[in-house]
């Protein structure tokens, strides 16, 4: 498995990030382990996870996702072979976004005890609050650092102006810098990453991974009409795809795939994975047999040709 740095980092990761929201929410604990055991036979040992996973869950209040990669952790005995990425700043409860110093530092140590680990590898900020200086953000990730809770700081989602204050805060007074940057993009929502945030990463060295990858689902080509949405959890998220753009983007997918013999998923992936710039696309499974999609990203060669094609049909 081929493995890329993160940022100016120690860090590795293969191309496909697993997003560890699926836990304790479309995947119990039985599956869970199921199916982070196969992913670390197969070499995708990086999981992205957040300590509001999968708080959206009826009958769940935040943390499940990092209780069940904890527990598994620690039964398995492998924790010094994963590469573990948390967030911090989303509403857990407490009725508002917080980045605040005095939130990051109790969030942390919440998230230690449900990872039962005593390292972090990656903490992002989640979301920004617009209201907390990012000198002081980054004051508490330095806190963090020095005791060895966290290894290194990421961001994700935050706008191109705080995330060039906070990249300047790191440089002008020595506090730790956002090695990683996270945001949403995919062949559907391409404008939250080309632009401003992708000129910053690349001229920072900010390795930047994706999120929603797959749109939802939608790129997997499962879902081509409002009917093929009723009673699926993502309907929410998908049903805005399901326009002229969206249908062209799936038609560019359908003919890249039969070109090469695989998956609209693992067509999705690859294009992000060979877009300047990202560094990994995070992605989820609930079935094994949706890892396949994985390695097709991984191993296919996609053609100058195929790469414009898709490019045309999402502009």
């Amino acid at each position: 498995m081929n493995l890329n740095n993160l940022g100016n980092t120690d860090l590795v990761t293969p191309k496909i990030i697993f997003g560890g929201n699926v836990f304790g929410w479309t995947l119990n604990e039985k599956e869970s382990f199921a199916m982070l055991d196969e992913l670390l036979e197969k070499g995708y040992t990086c999981i992205d996870t957040a300590d509001v996973y999968s708080r959206w869950a009826e009958g769940n209040s935040g943390g499940e996702s990092e209780k069940i990669i904890g527990k598994w952790m620690k039964d398995r005995g492998v924790r010094d072979k994963i590469t573990l990425a948390t967030k911090v700043g989303s509403d857990m409860g407490q009725g508002q976004k917080d980045i605040s110093e005095e939130y990051i530092l109790k969030a942390a140590q919440d998230s230690l005890k449900r990872l039962q680990t005593d390292y972090i590898d990656l903490y992002y900020t989640h979301w920004d609050d617009d209201r907390t200086p990012v000198e002081e953000t980054l004051g508490a990730y330095q806190k963090l650092i020095k005791k060895g809770d966290v290894k290194y700081t990421g961001a994700s989602n935050l706008s191109p102006a705080r995330l060039r204050d906070s990249l300047n805060a790191s440089k002008n007074k020595n506090l730790p810098k956002y090695q990683v940057f996270q945001q949403e993009y995919n062949l559907m929502n391409r404008d939250k990453v080309e632009g401003d945030i992708l000129e910053l990463c690349q001229q920072n060295n900010v390795s930047i991974t994706t999120y929603f990858s797959l749109a939802s689902g939608f790129l997997t080509g499962k879902y081509r009409s409002e009917d093929d949405l009723e009673g699926q959890n993502r309907k929410d998220f998908v049903k805005n795809y399901l326009d002229d753009r969206g249908k062209n983007i799936l038609k560019s997918l359908d003919e890249v795939s039969e070109e090469h013999g695989i998956s609209n998923a693992g067509v999705a992936l690859a294009w992000i994975i060979n877009r300047p710039g990202i560094t990994a696309a995070i992605a989820s499974a609930t079935k094994s047999s949706h890892l396949k999609a994985f390695e097709e990203a991984t191993s296919v060669n996609l053609t100058e040709e195929d790469m414009n094609k898709l490019n045309k049909a999402s502009s």
